[in-house]
């Protein structure tokens, strides 16, 4: 576990109706990154990525992005300590 890292995710703008969390999973399993990602009552993305520090990176630079529809005005990471996910999911 020591070459994992976490990281926690809000992302702002027009983010939720947009397949902004299909995308996150489908990008996730491709780089083999664990995790969760929901939808936020306002109106935020919120997510969680575990994996190698290049995988997260790449993950987080995604958010940026995020789906072809969306678009994405703020990003905030916080770094934690991995909790061992295993899998990606969406959370209702």
């Amino acid at each position: 576990m020591s070459d994992q890292v976490r990281a926690h995710v809000h992302v702002s703008g027009n983010v939720q109706g947009v397949f902004f969390r299909a995308t996150t999973r489908d990008t996730a399993e491709e780089h083999g990154v664990d995790g969760w990602v929901k939808n936020l009552p306002d109106g935020r993305v919120e997510a969680v990525f575990e994996g190698s520090e290049s995988a997260v990176d790449a993950m987080v630079e995604f958010c940026h992005e995020g789906s072809p529809a969306a678009r994405v005005d703020e990003v905030e990471v916080t770094h934690e300590e991995p909790q061992g996910l295993d899998g990606f999911e969406i959370r209702r």
